[in-house]
C-alpha cells in the first residue's frame, strides 16, 4: 500500500499502533526521506512495496531541506532511510555521524568509486553535467573543451542557464569548492556578461534549444534523451560532453543512506539494495537516462561512456551556509534577471 494520501497515511500509522486481536502478525514499515521527487522514485517505491508487503511512508522535499530537517530532529528522526540527489546532504549527515554503516552485501554491489569508503552510503545512479546544442546551428567540430569557454564574446547570448534550478546550484555548490568562491563567481559574472540566459528549468532549456530560441544551454544530460525519445528526429538538439576533467562535465551521484536511529536496519538494508536491484538499475537507464551504478549494469546504450570525474559526495561542515551563499551568489550576480 502507498502511504502518500495523508489520511491513508494516518490510518495505517493508526492500525498499527492498535492491538493485534490475537494476530502475531505486525505490519512492517519503514520511512523513506527522499531528495529526489516521486515521479522518478515512485515507481522504485511502488514495486518494494508489492514485492516485499512492506509499506513505505515516504516523505519527499529537496535533498538540502531534508538533511537539515533530519540534522534538526537527530536521535528523535522517524526516517530510516534517506536519498539525497546531490553530495553535500549526505556528506554532511555523514560528518554529523548519523549514519549507519551498510550491510557488506548492499556494498558489494557498487564498485568502491561510487559509494563512501566507511561503508555509510551507497550511490545508486549519476546524472552528468553537459552542454545542449542545437545541431542545426553548430558543428561538433566548434564545440567548447570547457565550460571556462563559454565566457568567450563568440558565445554572446548564445547560452542558457537554469540559475534557480536545484541541480544547477547542486552543481554550482561543488564548482564553488573545487575552484574556490572568487573563480566561481569570476565565472557566474563572466556568463551574465556575455549574455547568458536564464530559464527556470533543465527541460525548459533542451525544449528551448530545440526549437532554436537559444543556441546551448547548461543541464542535466538525460533531458535531451527524454526529449529525442519523446520526438525522434523532431528533437534537433544533442548532448556536448566537455574534455574529460573539465567541471563543467562533473556526475554528481544519487546516493542512498540508513540513519542510525532506524529500528529496522534489516529491512532498510533491503530497500536500498531494491534500488541496486538489476531491475531498478535497468528502469533507471533505459526509462530515464541516468547512468546506473550497480556493478555489471550496463548504460541504455544509447548513452556515452559514463562520465570519469565523478562527485559522489563532499565535505561541507554546514550545508545551510553553503548553499545560502550558492543562491546570494547566483541572485547577486544578476543571471535569474537575463
Amino acid at each position: 500500500m502507498n502511504l502518500r494520501n495523508p489520511l491513508i497515511a494516518l490510518l495505517a500509522v493508526t492500525t498499527l499502533v492498535l492491538p493485534s486481536c490475537g494476530s502475531d502478525d505486525e505490519s512492517q514499515s519503514l520511512t523513506v526521506y527522499s531528495g529526489r521527487s516521486e515521479k522518478l522514485v515512485g515507481p522504485i517505491f511502488d514495486d518494494f512495496e508489492v514485492a516485499t508487503g512492506i509499506n513505505l511512508e515516504v516523505r519527499y522535499g529537496s535533498s538540502n531541506d531534508l538533511a537539515l530537517a533530519l540534522s534538526a530532529e537527530g536521535d528523535k528522526t522517524p526516517a530510516d532511510v534517506f536519498l539525497s540527489r546531490s553530495p553535500g546532504p549526505i556528506g554532511y549527515l555523514d560528518d554529523l555521524g548519523m549514519l549507519s554503516p551498510l550491510e557488506a552485501s548492499v556494498l558489494a554491489r557498487v564498485d568502491t568509486q561510487h559509494r563512501s569508503p566507511d561503508g555509510r552510503w551507497v550511490g545508486f545512479a549519476g546524472r552528468g553535467r553537459v552542454l545542449v546544442y542545437n545541431i542545426d546551428e553548430v558543428a561538433q567540430a566548434d564545440l567548447p573543451g570547457s565550460v571556462f569557454d563559454l565566457t568567450d564574446p563568440s558565445y554572446e547570448g548564445r547560452v542558457a542557464i537554469p540559475g534557480s534550478n536545484s541541480s544547477f546550484q547542486d552543481w554550482f555548490t561543488v564548482f564553488r569548492l573545487r575552484n574556490g568562491d572568487e573563480a566561481a563567481i569570476a565565472w557566474l559574472d563572466a556568463m551574465v556578461a556575455n549574455g547568458a540566459r536564464f530559464y527556470p528549468k533543465n527541460r525548459a532549456i533542451v525544449e528551448a534549444v530545440g526549437r532554436n530560441e537559444v543556441t546551448f544551454g547548461l543541464v542535466n544530460h538525460y533531458y535531451n534523451f527524454q526529449e529525442v525519445a519523446a520526438n525522434g528526429d523532431a528533437q534537433r538538439s544533442a548532448n556536448h560532453g566537455f574534455r574529460p576533467g573539465d567541471d563543467g562535465g562533473l556526475m554528481i551521484i544519487a546516493t542512498a543512506a540508513i540513519l542510525n536511529e532506524s529500528d529496522d536496519q534489516d529491512l532498510a538494508n533491503r530497500l536500498t539494495a531494491h534500488l541496486l536491484s538489476s531491475a531498478q538499475q535497468r528502469y533507471l537507464t533505459n526509462s530515464v537516462y541516468e547512468y546506473p551504478l550497480a556493478a555489471g549494469i550496463d548504460p541504455s546504450p544509447v548513452l556515452p561512456p559514463i562520465p570519469s570525474d565523478t562527485v559522489g559526495a563532499v565535505d561541507i561542515d554546514d550545508i545551510a551556509a553553503e548553499f545560502r551563499q550558492t543562491i546570494e551568489i547566483i541572485e547577486i550576480s544578476g543571471i535569474l534577471d537575463q
